[in-house]
C-alpha cells in the first residue's frame, strides 16, 4: 500500500518455527489494513516488533538477544513490543525484567494488537480501504496477496491435544482448535492467486485435523487444498505416528500435487523412553509405519526429529536410536538436546543427564544421519526432478524438489533459472546436504 506522510513504519522480527511465521504474516496483514506500512530497517522504524518463540531455553535466549539487539538498534523514540509463544508464557516476567520493551503482548491478546499500537503511535487512520481489524481471530486472517518466497506456510489449526511429557506448546497455546476447511481453502486460494507455488499445511499435529470440533478430515482437507487451480505443490508438516491412517498415505501418494514427503514425529526408538515421554510406538513399530509409507511411494522423502538426553535415558537407549536410523534411513532428521521445560511432566523426571553426556551422544547420531543423508543425496545424481526455484543467490538459482522441505532441508543449486518458477534439472552432483542441478527444460 502506497503511506501516507503520517503513516507509522512497522519493522517485524519472526523467531521460531514456521507456525509463527504463519501469525506474523498475518499480522503484517492486520497491520497493512489498519494503514501501517512496512519499515525499511528497524532503524528506521516507528514500532519494531518482535514474535518470539518460547518451546525451548535455547529458543528464549535466542528471543532476548534479539529484542536487547533490536532495542539498541532502534530510534529512542520508536516504540518496542515484544510478542508471540515466549510474550504468552512469561508476560509478567518479561515486563519486569525487560524494561526496554513498551508492550508485551502474548497470543491471548492478539485481538487487543492495533488497540495498543494506535495508542503508543497515536496513529487515527482516515481512509483505510476496508474495515480496521482491531479485533480479530488471527487464524481467520487472510495472509498478504504478494508472497516475498514462491512458498508459504498455511496453519490449519492451533494447539495440541497430546500430552507429551517434554513439550510445553499446550500449556502455551492451549488445546487443539481446527480451523473450518472453507476458510483454510479461501486462504490457499488467495496465496495461489498472488503468486505462491508451494502450500505447506502446518500445525503441531496435523494428521488429527478436525477431530477436535468436527472440523472435517484430514483427507478430505488435503484433497481440497491439493485440487486449488494453479498449486504447484502441498506438503505437510508434523504428522504424528499415530495419527497417521492409511488413507491418508494413500490421497498423499496418489494425488500429483501433493509432495511424497513424510515429515513424521517420532522423537525416539527405544519403547521404555516413548513411554516415558509419553509417546506412542517404538522403533519396530516406526519401521513398519516408514515401510507402509514406502511400499505405496517406493521413492517417497521422509523426515524426522529426535530429543537427544531425555531424562532417564541410557546407553542402551541410545544405542537402540542410534541402530534406528541405520535402518530407517531417512532422507532427513533433525536433533535437539533435552531441554528442561518449567511445567511439563518430564520437568519432574529423575535421572537428568549431564550436558556433557548429551552433547557426545547428540554428536553421535548427528554424524549417522548426516553419512545417510549425503548417501541418499548421491544416490539422486543422474535422474531428474521439477524443482521449485525459491530464490537467486549471488547470481546463483536455488530450489528444491519435493524431496526437500523449505527453510529445514537441503537445496538443488542450478546453473540457470529465475525465482518462482519451475524447471526439470539433471542432479549432476551431491554435496552432502546439497545438490548441484543442470537445467534441461
Amino acid at each position: 500500500m502506497t503511506a501516507s506522510p503520517t503513516s507509522p513504519t512497522v519493522w517485524l522480527t519472526t523467531l521460531g518455527c514456521s507456525k509463527n511465521q504463519v501469525d506474523s504474516d498475518k499480522i503484517s496483514s492486520v497491520l497493512e489494513s489498519s494503514g501501517y506500512v512496512d519499515a525499511d530497517s528497524p532503524e528506521s522504524a516507528d514500532v519494531v516488533m518482535v514474535n518470539t518463540c518460547g518451546f525451548i531455553e535455547d529458543a528464549r535466549r535466542e528471543s532476548v538477544e534479539t529484542i536487547l539487539d533490536l532495542a539498541g538498534a532502534k530510534r529512542e523514540d520508536a516504540k518496542l513490543v515484544v510478542m508471540g509463544c515466549m510474550a504468552q508464557r512469561y508476560e509478567s516476567e518479561l515486563i519486569e525484567a525487560l524494561p526496554e520493551a513498551d508492550a508485551v503482548i502474548g497470543l491471548d491478546r492478539y485481538p487487543e494488537l492495533i488497540d495498543e499500537l494506535d495508542a503508543m503511535t497515536g496513529w487515527q487512520p482516515i481512509s483505510i480501504s476496508g474495515v480496521k481489524r482491531s479485533h480479530m481471530d488471527i487464524l481467520e486472517v487472510v495472509n498478504r496477496p504478494t508472497p516475498v518466497t514462491p512458498f508459504a506456510y498455511v496453519k490449519v489449526a492451533e494447539g495440541c491435544n497430546k500430552t507429551c511429557a517434554f513439550c510445553a506448546i499446550p500449556l502455551i497455546r492451549g488445546k487443539q482448535r481446527s480451523r473450518p476447511g472453507a476458510g483454510i481453502i479461501a486462504e490457499i486460494e488467495g496465496l495461489v492467486a498472488g503468486g505462491v507455488q508451494e502450500v505447506v499445511l502446518v500445525a503441531q499435529d496435523l494428521a488429527a485435523y478436525g477431530r477436535d470440533n468436527g472440523a472435517g478430515s484430514i483427507e478430505q482437507l488435503v484433497r481440497d487444498a491439493a485440487d486449488v487451480d494453479g498449486l504447484g505443490r502441498l506438503r505437510l508438516y508434523y504428522l504424528y505416528p499415530r495419527e497417521i491412517r492409511d488413507g491418508l498415505i494413500e490421497v498423499m501418494t496418489e494425488h500429483p500435487v501433493i509432495a511424497d514427503y513424510f515429515d513424521l514425529s517420532l522423537q525416539h526408538a527405544s519403547p521404555t523412553l516413548l513411554r516415558s515421554m509419553r509417546r506412542p510406538g517404538s522403533g519396530e513399530k516406526h519401521l513398519a509405519l516408514i515401510e507402509k509409507i514406502r511400499t505405496a511411494a517406493p521413492h517417497a522423502a521422509t523426515r524426522s526429529s529426535f530429543i537427544v538426553g531425555f531424562p532417564g535415558e541410557t546407553e542402551e537407549d541410545h544405542e537402540m536410536l542410534a541402530d534406528f536410523l541405520v535402518e530407517a534411513q531417512l532422507d532427513w532428521a533433525g536433533f535437539f538436546p533435552y531441554s528442561n521445560e518449567e511445567g511439563t511432566t518430564a520437568a519432574e523426571l529423575p535421572d537428568h543427564l549431564p550436558a556433557d553426556v548429551i552433547g557426545e551422544r547428540l554428536r553421535h547420531v548427528q554424524s549417522i544421519q548426516e553419512d545417510i543423508t549425503a548417501a541418499k543425496n548421491a544416490d539422486t545424481v543422474g535422474s531428474t526432478m521439477r524443482v521449485l526455484v525459491d530464490q537467486v543467490e549471488n547470481g546463483r538459482p536455488v530450489g528444491r524438489s519435493f524431496r526437500e522441505a523449505p527453510e529445514i532441508d537441503g537445496m538443488i543449486v542450478l546453473d540457470s533459472a529465475e525465482a518462482g518458477t519451475w524447471v526439470d534439472a539433471e542432479i549432476v552432483g551431491a554435496y552432502g546436504s546439497d545438490l548441484q542441478g543442470r537445467v534441461v527444460s
